[in-house]
């Protein structure tokens, strides 16, 4: 067993379907650029920030964490245990904060202008942290994910018709890259886990300077606290769920022997949020909201209740730990629990004083999202497929 192409049929109904959405997404991101942004959305100057940043950018950053804490795991910590589900765990990463990047583009009035940033610096603006750091990670990413690339090409590039000439050259790149990248990478993991930990908790940051738009179930002071620690607790579930489907799509190995061990690590991780969590309610006295009934407090109750505490308690026990659907649904609560989380505190949390109209994405917003999700999911395939992403035996690969 060791990370192949998998080289089987690509085109399927469930293809065919993400296609769909990939179509519905690109007609509404046309029209947005055309007609403007609102033209497709239900976004206005009091509710700026609606769908796209919720989920597109919020939860596809918490989601993609899966790629620096397998990093951390099993190359910074030694655990060699943890690497044959690092590659599709980076891989993971490298799409989801493409998207990330992709839904910026959308969301943000002149996305021509996005790379402002890079020149116009101020030091004062947590948004500019965020972005300095999901840009150089981003990079980062790629350039973990090179070695994949050039392990499935180096001394077999064939390219088509005229650019034949360049065969010989992209080799040479393949190979120099690859052999420079092989003593040096370490930089690049640390790195990605240095700058993962910033932009993680600077995403809660934002949300500080919103002490009367934001619901008290969900500001306080240690927000970025709570939200690096979400991260680092989704990651392994996230992980577990990504590394579940692939498998039970692709019919492979279950890889128990490695999932059973890193819930383990969840258990810890995620306990540690569960008491920030309750603790922070407890000494602000914000338990008192709970009561209220309205739909805020009831998506926190959600939240907590199946996001957290349930999945919790699941882990704790042996038997599910040993039983891919136990693990399969504990993880997928986890997962489930920190997007709810994100949307919470970006949309339902989210009610300016001035505002009377409560927000609902317009379906130009759904569209585009999953459209977005539908693209990331094609690519996903397509490279597990042709690269070796996968453990799998050797008579999968044709």
């Amino acid at each position: 067993m060791r990370a192949r192409p998998l080289n089987k049929k690509f085109w399927t109904p469930g293809v065919f379907v993400m296609l769909v959405f990939m179509i519905a997404g690109a007609i509404s991101i046309i029209a947005r650029f055309t007609g403007g942004i609102g033209y497709v959305t239900n976004l206005s100057n009091a509710r700026p920030w609606g769908l796209w940043v919720g989920v597109d950018v919020a939860t596809g950053v918490a989601l993609a964490a899966g790629g620096f804490t397998t990093a951390a795991l099993a190359h910074i910590l030694g655990k060699h245990l943890y690497e044959p589900i690092t590659r599709p765990a980076l891989l993971t990463a490298v799409l989801g904060y493409t998207f990330v990047v992709l839904g910026l583009l959308v969301d943000i009035g002149r996305s021509w202008a996005i790379w402002k940033p890079m020149v116009n610096w101020n030091t004062n603006s947590v948004l500019f942290e965020v972005a300095m750091c999901v840009m150089v990670y981003l990079n980062v990413l790629y350039i973990e994910f090179f070695p994949i690339i050039a392990e499935q090409f180096k001394g077999r590039v064939n390219l088509p018709g005229l650019l034949s000439a360049l065969n010989g050259l992209v080799d040479m790149i393949l190979k120099i890259g690859d052999a420079i990248l092989d003593k040096i990478m370490w930089i690049f993991i640390i790195l990605g886990v240095v700058l993962s930990c910033m932009h993680q908790s600077s995403l809660g940051s934002l949300m500080l300077v919103a002490p009367t738009k934001l619901h008290p179930l969900w500001y306080t002071p240690i927000l970025p606290l709570l939200f690096l620690t979400s991260a680092f607790a989704v990651g392994y579930p996230m992980v577990v769920v990504e590394t579940t489907i692939a498998t039970s799509s692709f019919k492979l190995d279950a890889e128990m022997n490695i999932l059973t061990p890193l819930t383990r690590v969840t258990i810890f991780l995620l306990g540690i949020y569960l008491l920030l969590k309750i603790g922070d309610m407890v000494v602000r006295g914000t338990y008192v909201y709970l009561f209220d009934g309205n739909y805020q407090t009831n998506s926190f109750v959600i939240e907590l209740l199946f996001g957290v505490i349930m999945p919790w308690v699941m882990l704790l026990f042996e038997r599910v730990r040993h039983s891919r659907t136990g693990i399969f649904t504990a993880a997928s609560l986890i997962v489930g629990g920190v997007a709810l989380n994100r949307i919470n505190v970006f949309i339902v949390g989210y009610q300016p004083p001035l505002s009377e109209n409560v927000y609902f994405p317009a379906p130009g917003e759904l569209m585009v999202t999953l459209g977005l999700i539908a693209t990331l999911m094609f690519i996903y395939r397509f490279a597990v497929t042709y690269l070796p992403v996968l453990q799998a035996p050797k008579e999968v690969s044709t």
